[in-house]
């Protein structure tokens, strides 16, 4: 192995620019368009429930034709090859996972398992059948090194941090990996991006799920779990409030498009998938100061006290100061110690949990309750 590196290239400006940096460093760059097919979608009738929901517009995702090509034209550009790969099989487990948790009440968050399971999993096998040794993308994370070994630090751009949906990479692959847009703000991104004349210079960002449209992941889970899976909608005593369409379009902590109205505003505080009740209730009993987590890796040494830092329950909230204590090496709890108003709230689960010392990512979690 040499100074050669696999770079994922999604053919939007952060993967362009990190290949142009990588190809101005001296690296031997070999790109890579990650091909899938996102499952089919009946059409919805139109007294279908879940037709009411139309899907946005906008630039979707990733791993499009689109995305390819502009792809193809950056690596063009930055005189480098590159080579689609399907990978179909692998995010039909990514996107399995997605659905089975959406049936089991859960939030789930497709990109962590894409990162581990992929982008920073399969790749590496690509990476050595052909003598590379690094797997680059143009996450916002930053790598370093201590005594210990590789360290994972959050994007110099705040507002841009991708380090939360690393937790999951195996440690032992932070040795390979590389992040060369980690240092920069998005705006110094585009420029370098312009100044180079990519064509991505001005793309959009991508939003949203790489294999449903905006708007229809409530229907590609209905549609992989044979059907809706409606109930009533119940507050915390019982009560019967009204039904919903399927329990897959709710998540904690959501308050718009509850379909009901009793005067005060309603939270879903607990989604039950066993009697596919959805339970809501006033925003003081939305899960806020405690939660559990399972399937947890850590970047660190494996902790075996309790000890203060601060997590993080959402790619887009802040991080607050909790306390957390192992439960053995791949459970925690975290409970938080700020008041309601620095709470991570809604913690909900299927979502991860991650555990930051200033902007080291130290390990973290997939929330259970």
């Amino acid at each position: 192995m040499g100074r050669r590196v696999i770079v994922a290239m999604s053919g939007g400006v952060d993967s362009s620019v990190a290949a142009a940096l990588l190809v101005e460093a001296g690296y031997d760059c070999v790109g890579v368009f990650m091909r899938h097919t996102a499952p089919a979608l009946p059409p919805a009738a139109t007294d279908d429930p879940l037709a009411i929901v139309a899907p946005r517009t906008g630039h979707q995702g990733c791993c499009s034709p689109t995305d390819a090509l502009d792809a193809r034209r950056v690596a063009d550009r930055l005189g480098i090859p590159l080579y689609a790969l399907d990978l179909t099989a692998d995010f039909g487990r990514v996107i399995e996972e997605f659905a089975t948790g959406y049936g089991r009440g859960r939030t789930p968050n497709p990109c962590v398992r894409c990162n581990a399971w992929i982008k920073f999993g399969r790749l590496f096998e690509h990476a050595d059948a052909i003598g590379a040794e690094w797997v680059a993308t143009g996450h916002y994370a930053r790598l370093g090194q201590s005594a210990a070994g590789p360290v994972l630090r959050r994007g110099r751009d705040a507002a841009r941090d991708q380090s939360y949906v690393l937790f999951d990479v195996r440690p032992e692959r932070l040795r390979r990996m590389l992040l060369p847009v980690g240092d920069l703000e998005k705006a110094d991104v585009r420029r370098r991006a312009g100044g180079l004349g990519l064509v991505t210079a001005d793309k959009p960002d991508s939003q949203e799920i790489c294999f449903v449209a905006p708007g229809e992941h409530a229907r590609l889970v209905a549609h992989l779990l044979g059907g809706s899976r409606a109930g009533e909608i119940v507050d915390s005593s019982g009560r019967v409030l009204g039904r919903h369409p399927g329990i897959e379009h709710f998540t904690v902590g959501q308050r718009q498009g509850l379909g009901i109205a009793v005067g005060t505003p309603l939270y879903v505080i607990r989604i039950e998938p066993d009697t596919c009740r959805v339970v809501v209730g006033p925003r003081a009993e939305v899960p806020q100061t405690h939660l559990v987590a399972g399937q947890a890796t850590w970047l660190v040494p494996l902790p075996t006290e309790p000890f203060e830092c601060l997590v993080q329950c959402r790619a887009q909230r802040a991080a607050a100061p909790a306390v957390v204590t192992p439960l053995g090496p791949d459970r925690f709890t975290a409970r938080f110690t700020a008041g309601p108003e620095c709470s991570p709230r809604p913690i909900s689960p299927g979502q991860p949990a991650v555990c930051y010392a200033g902007d080291r990512l130290l390990g973290g979690g997939w929330i259970d309750a």
